[in-house]
């Protein structure tokens, strides 16, 4: 259909409007915190100079990887997926952006991208994703099971 010139079509600007709204709540904050990672790790030396300093950078891993799952997660059920395609979509993403994360980090003097790393990213993932798993499908079996066992019940 070609462009039309002249004064936009109301319904347009509205559904254009509609979905700039959706992308800001929704997308833009997982581009935000892909770009808070990828800044993260062209720093080149993170030590926090305390005794447990090993122990806070792994959890600091598991929790980047947390909150971008989320984030991946509530942006796909907001795009429409459903919500098993949510989780292994949002696992993919963040695992994917992990890998090259630490392939990143092997350009950066004083960092090493290490697959290791990659695992406390995915202990991230995996906690968030499971528990939204159980939050939505499994409760949702639980609660659909009741309800049917409370009719049998009533009958």
């Amino acid at each position: 259909m070609p462009l039309a010139i002249g004064r936009p079509n109301i319904k347009d600007v509205l559904r254009c409007s509609f979905f700039m709204k959706k992308f800001f709540k929704f997308w833009f904050p997982v581009l935000i915190w892909t770009g808070f990672i990828f800044i993260l790790s062209s720093l080149p030396n993170l030590k926090s100079g305390l005794e447990q300093d090993f122990i806070l950078r792994k959890i600091a891993h598991i929790l980047e990887y947390a909150i971008l799952t989320f984030l991946l997660f509530r942006a796909g059920i907001s795009a429409g997926w459903q919500i098993k395609k949510a989780i292994i979509l949002s696992i993919i993403i963040a695992f994917l952006y992990a890998l090259t994360d630490e392939y990143h980090q092997t350009f950066v003097s004083g960092r090493q991208g290490r697959l290791k790393d990659v695992g406390f990213d995915s202990i991230g993932v995996l906690i968030v994703s499971l528990v939204w798993y159980y939050k939505n499908v499994k409760l949702k079996i639980k609660n659909y099971e009741s309800r049917i066992n409370r009719s049998y019940k009533t009958k």
